[in-house]
């Protein structure tokens, strides 16, 4: 008698599915510590904007340092390829929605500036801030090491999936272990979605992990490729060997939840199931500081072979210092996120992080529609 082997699936879950339950004891708000550090570097609180030529150039970094938080800096993008790189963002925002991919890969064809990445990297620290770029593991070891001599503070390897184990033609590829070593400075990896990844990630000397596949409002790896993992739990398995790893080896490791939050409810969400620090995109290109005035586009929408992202027009409805602090009139919770995560942890009684990663999850998948009928309705 034969039997019938088949895959099990487990469910998993997205921010829409889930619901925070409030705690015990509660807290004011302003007594709650919102610092969150990346090995030497310690920020006020733990939001960072996405390496997106869209949102960050060095005036935004800088502007983003200036409130106590954090920008990367995409070193394979427009702002390392042309002197004039507000010419070549105008371009993109004024192709047709057709036209645009096609726009930002012609742009992209252009060499990478050797000389470019060392004057923004100036441009960033002569302003203030912490500087912290990303390129993917293709172009890390050519590119980091002209990074670190102009300055940069923090640096990020960033791929649609990054893991410690990589099979390809080259005859030796990149090893974390050397790059870390050789760098001499903080190194992010992402992103990754799963426990093995994240653990094998984080032996390899690593000082943070972004987690998330394809949850982005500009990224279409999912219906391109098929992959990913719904954000919630990603972050929860990504924090489990984050918790291993630590309790193996007492090192502590932040990880950080990259895309897919629309307002502030989904970052308290990310940050309960286990994050240290969110990343943001779409919600900062918002803000009239950022370069492409109101439009964003993906990392990878320039792939010449296969795109996997698209440019979209949130627009420009507001500042970077109502969009983190407010005040706002908004009710939805897309303005001042910081605010949001404070009274957030100010109802589930957490005063820090670690105890914030303590709060319940309870899975509620009517916890946007329940009793909601006139807000449904448009009434």
């Amino acid at each position: 008698m034969s039997l019938s082997l088949y895959k099990e699936l487990r469910p998993a879950y997205g921010f829409d599915e889930v619901a925070i339950v409030p705690g015990t004891l509660t807290v004011n708000p302003e007594l709650v510590d919102l610092h969150f550090s990346i090995d030497q570097f310690t920020f006020d609180f733990p939001i960072l904007a996405a390496a997106l030529d869209a949102i960050v150039d060095p005036r935004f970094a800088i502007e983003m340092g200036r409130t106590g938080g954090l920008a990367v800096m995409n070193l394979e993008g427009l702002q390392c390829r042309y002197d004039d790189a507000g010419a070549a963002i105008q371009e993109v925002v004024e192709a047709s929605d057709e036209g645009a991919a096609s726009v930002i890969q012609r742009l992209t064809e252009a060499s990478i500036k050797e000389e470019l990445i060392g004057q923004r990297v100036r441009e960033i620290k002569e302003g203030g801030a912490i500087c912290a770029v990303s390129c993917t593991p293709a172009n890390t070891k050519r590119l980091a090491p002209i990074a670190v001599d102009a300055g940069v503070d923090i640096f990020v390897v960033q791929s649609t999936v990054t893991s410690a184990r990589h099979v390809s033609r080259s005859p030796r590829g990149l090893v974390i272990e050397e790059l870390i070593s050789n760098l001499r400075v903080p190194v992010l990896i992402g992103n990754t979605v799963s426990f093995d990844a994240t653990k094998e990630l984080l032996e390899t000397g690593i000082a943070g992990l972004l987690v998330g596949v394809g949850p982005g409002a500009i990224c279409t790896s999912r219906e391109v490729l098929g992959v990913g993992v719904p954000q919630v739990t990603a972050t929860l398995d990504c924090a489990a060997a984050r918790d291993q790893y630590y309790r193996e080896t007492g090192r502590y490791v932040p990880i950080i939840t990259d895309g897919g939050m629309r307002h502030g409810g989904d970052i308290c969400k990310a940050l309960v199931a286990g994050a240290d620090a969110v990343m943001l995109g779409t919600s900062f290109a918002r803000a009239e500081e950022a370069p492409a005035k109101g439009y964003a586009w993906g990392m990878s929408t320039g792939h010449a072979e296969l795109p996997r992202g698209v440019r979209i027009k949130p627009g420009v409805d507001t500042t970077l210092q109502r969009l983190l602090f407010g005040p706002t009139s908004r009710t939805n919770g897309t303005e001042n996120l910081v605010g949001a995560i404070r009274t957030s942890m100010g109802v589930c009684g957490a005063e820090n992080m670690t105890e914030f990663h303590e709060a319940e999850l309870v899975v509620a998948p009517s916890i946007k529609t329940e009793g909601k009928v006139y807000q449904l309705s448009g009434q």
